[in-house]
C-alpha cells in the first residue's frame, strides 16, 4: 500500500521568480506516480531568490568564480567530464557567480540557513529535493548546530533528502562549506543523484561513514545546459527505482553504496564471497619504465613493482589483493580507475597502499587573473602530455582518500621526484622530467636590468596556513604555491590555528579531511635515483625501504623511514625520504611485516 507524501523542493542557481519551476518538478513527480492511484502527493516549494536579489555581481567577479569552481570540478574530475573555462555557457559563467559569492559570505549563510529551518519545523516534509545551489544552502542548514533544535531535530529524523545536480562535492565548496570534510547528516536518508555530464560545476560525493547516505548514478547527456535539468533528474528511472517508489512504500529500499557499487563492477556469487574476504588489505602497484618518449625512458620501475608485491606478500597480502598497472597501460585514465578499485567501500582496520615507480614533475597553472601563478605536483602516467587532463593530481584522487574513514590506513609510497625540471643528464638516471620550453616559458620573466631570464615569483596558496615555515613547506612546497600529492591542499581552507581550535571545540580526533601517510623517495628539491643491483636496476629508494621492511620487527612508520634513510646514505645517494601524516599514524607499528 502507497503512503502520501509530503515533498519540499527547493530550487537551484537563477532567478526563478518568474519561471514555471514549481509546475516543471511537481508534474516529473506526478507523472512518475501516474500507475499508482493511491499515491497521495502534497508539494511545498522554497525560494531564496529574494534574498540573493540584493546581491549584484559584476562580470569579473563571475568569471573568478567560474575558475575557482572550474578548477575544482572540470578539470579534476576522477572519471567524468573535463574542461576549461572556456567550455563554460554564458549562463553558467553568471550564475557561477552566485555560488561563490553564497559560499564566501557568512551572512548570507545565516539568512539562507534560517529559511530553510524555519520551512522544514514548519512543513514537516517526507522528501526534500534540492537542486544546485538548493543543495547546498539545505546542506548547510541541515548539518548546521541549529538544526538540532529539537523540533527540527524530530522533523529530519524521517527525512529522505535527495540532492541533485548538487556543488556539495567540489572541492572548492568544501574547502568553504565546511571543515575540509562533507558529513553524514542527521536525517532519516540522503540520497545523491549524480549526472557525470552535468556542467555546472558538480562533483561526486564519496561519503563512507554512515549508512543513511547513498550515490545513485543518473546519467543522462541533453545538448546545451539541459543536462542540469531538475526534471531530468527527478524523473530518471534509477531516481524512480531508488528514490520514489521506496519514499511511497512501493519498494523496500535502494541497495546501499557499497553494494550498488559492487553490483555496477559485475561482481556475482563466489566472485563477490572472494571479494569481500580478501579487502582487509589492498595494494596498487604502478611502475612504468617505457615511457613514449626514449629520453624518458628508465629501468628499475617494472622490477620495483615485482620487488614491492613480493614484500608485501610476505608482509600478510594476499596475492589476489594486489593489483599491479604497468608501461603502457598505466595510462591516466588507467590509473584513476584501478585508484577506485584501491579506495571502493572501505571498512573499519583495512589496510590500502598505493605504491608508485616512475617520473614525477611540477606543472606551472594559470590562476584566475590568468596569469602562471602556483605549481601542480603530478606523478606522471604513461600518456602524460604535460596537461592536467593527463596527469595524476592530488586535485584528482583526493575525492577518494579526503573522505575515508579516520580509522582506515591508507599509505601512499612514491619513488619519484617531485619538483620538475630537476633532470640531470649523466651519472645515476634521475626519476624526474625536464619540462618543455612552451611549459618552461611559464615559469620565467625576463629581468631587464640583467638581460637575463629569472624565476617568475609564485603567490602563495596558503600565507596563514601556519606559523611553521616547515608545516607550509610540507604542504605547500619550498616556494608556498605548489599543490603537493597526498595533501588535500584544496581543501584546507582554515589555518593551523583555526583547525586546532574548531577541533579542539569538537572534542574529537576525528575532524577535517583524511590525510594519508605518505612516504617519498627524497625530499622536494632532491632527485629519486635508480639503483643497479648486479645487472638489475632498482629504485635506491625502493630497495633500500624493502630491505627494511624485511628485516624490521616492532617498529614504527616513522623509524623504519629513518632507517631507509640511512640504508641510503651508507650507499652514497644524496636523497632523503620523506614522512607525512598524523602524528599518531608516523608513530604507529607498521603492520606490513615478516
Amino acid at each position: 500500500m502507497a503512503q502520501p507524501l509530503k515533498v519540499m523542493c527547493v530550487h537551484g542557481l537563477g532567478d526563478h521568480r518568474n519561471t514555471p519551476w514549481k509546475e516543471d518538478w511537481q508534474n516529473a513527480v506526478a507523472k512518475v506516480f501516474a500507475k499508482y492511484g493511491d499515491v497521495k502527493l502534497t508539494f511545498s516549494f522554497l525560494t531564496y531568490d529574494p534574498i540573493f536579489a540584493n546581491v549584484k555581481l559584476s562580470a569579473w567577479e563571475s568569471m573568478q568564480a567560474v575558475w575557482k569552481l572550474s578548477r575544482s570540478a572540470l578539470s579534476v574530475s576522477i572519471t567524468g567530464r573535463r574542461g576549461t573555462v572556456g567550455d563554460v555557457p554564458d549562463k553558467v559563467k553568471w550564475t557561477a557567480g552566485y555560488v561563490v559569492a553564497w559560499v564566501e559570505d557568512e551572512d548570507f549563510k545565516r539568512q539562507t540557513r534560517k529559511l530553510v529551518l524555519d520551512a522544514i519545523a514548519k512543513d514537516t516534509p517526507d522528501v526534500i529535493l534540492a537542486h544546485s545551489l538548493g543543495s547546498l544552502v539545505t546542506y548547510n542548514a541541515i548539518s548546521h548546530v541549529d538544526a538540532a533544535k529539537p523540533v527540527i531535530k524530530a522533523a529530519l529524523e524521517k527525512v529522505r533528502y535527495v540532492t541533485l545536480g548538487s556543488q556539495i562535492g567540489n572541492p572548492f565548496v568544501i574547502r568553504n562549506l565546511t571543515n575540509g570534510r562533507i558529513e553524514a547528516l542527521p536525517v532519516r536518508q540522503w540520497q545523491h543523484l549524480y549526472n557525470k555530464e552535468d556542467a555546472f560545476f558538480t562533483a561526486p560525493i564519496m561519503l563512507w561513514e554512515g549508512a543513511n547516505f547513498e550515490q545513485i548514478e543518473t546519467p543522462f547527456d541533453i545538448p546545451g545546459i539541459a543536462d542540469h535539468s531538475a526534471a531530468e533528474y527527478l524523473s530518471h528511472a534509477n531516481t524512480v527505482e531508488q528514490v520514489w517508489l521506496p519514499a511511497a512504500g512501493l519498494r523496500s529500499g535502494a541497495r546501499s553504496f557499497g553494494a550498488e557499487r559492487a553490483a555496477r563492477a559485475g561482481r556475482t556469487g563466489a566472485r563477490a564471497a572472494r571479494a569481500a574476504s580478501s579487502t582487509s588489505k589492498r595494494a596498487l602497484l604502478i611502475g612504468i619504465n617505457a615511457y613514449p618518449r626514449e629520453e624518458d625512458r628508465l629501468e628499475g620501475c617494472v622490477n620495483d613493482v615485482y620487488l614491492m608485491s613480493s614484500v608485501l606478500q610476505e608482509c600478510g597480502f594476499p596475492p589476489e589483493s594486489i593489483r599491479v598497472c604497468l608501461d603502457d597501460r598505466a595510462t591516466t585514465k588507467g590509473i584513476l580507475e584501478r585508484l577506485q578499485w584501491l579506495l571502493d567501500a572501505p571498512k573499519p582496520g583495512e589496510q590500502r597502499v598505493l605504491y608508485f615507480s616512475g617520473h614525477g614533475t611540477r606543472i606551472p597553472q594559470y590562476g584566475e587573473d590568468h596569469q602562471p601563478d602556483r605549481h601542480i605536483e603530478a606523478l606522471v602516467p604513461w600518456d602524460f602530455d604535460w596537461t592536467t587532463e593527463h596527469a595524476i593530481m592530488d586535485d584528482q584522487i583526493f575525492a577518494l582518500y579526503s573522505q575515508l574513514p579516520y580509522d582506515i590506513r591508507f599509505a601512499m609510497i612514491l619513488d619519484c621526484c617531485h619538483a620538475g625540471g630537476l633532470h640531470r643528464q649523466g651519472g645515476a638516471r634521475v626519476r624526474g622530467l625536464n619540462p618543455p620550453d612552451d611549459i618552461r616559458h611559464r615559469e620565467l620573466k625576463w629581468d631587464s636590468k640583467a638581460e637575463m631570464w629569472v624565476q617568475r615569483d609564485f603567490k602563495r596558496m596558503n600565507p596563514n596556513f601556519s606559523s611553521e615555515a616547515k608545516v607550509n613547506k610540507a604542504f605547500f612546497g619550498n616556494n608556498g604555491a605548489t599543490s603537493r600529492i597526498g595533501r588535500s591542499s584544496i581543501l584546507r581552507g582554515q589555518s593551523q590555528a583555526e583547525y586546532r581550535r574548531n577541533k579542539q571545540r569538537e572534542a574529537s580526533s576525528a575532524f577535517g579531511p583524511y590525510l594519508p601517510l605518505i612516504i617519498e623517495a627524497c625530499g622536494e628539491a632532491e632527485f629519486s635515483y635508480e639503483y643497479r643491483h648486479g645487472a638489475i636496476s632498482h629504485g635506491a629508494f625502493t630497495f633500500a625501504l624493502s630491505k627494511r621492511l624485511r628485516k624490521i620487527g616492532n617498529i614504527s612508520f616513522q623509524k623504519l623511514v629513518e632507517q631507509t634513510r640511512g640504508e641510503l646514505a651508507e650507499l652514497g645517494y644524496q636523497q632523503t625520504p620523506q614522512i607525512l601524516g598524523p602524528t599518531k599514524v608516523r608513530n604507529a607499528r607498521v603492520p606490513w611485516k615478516r
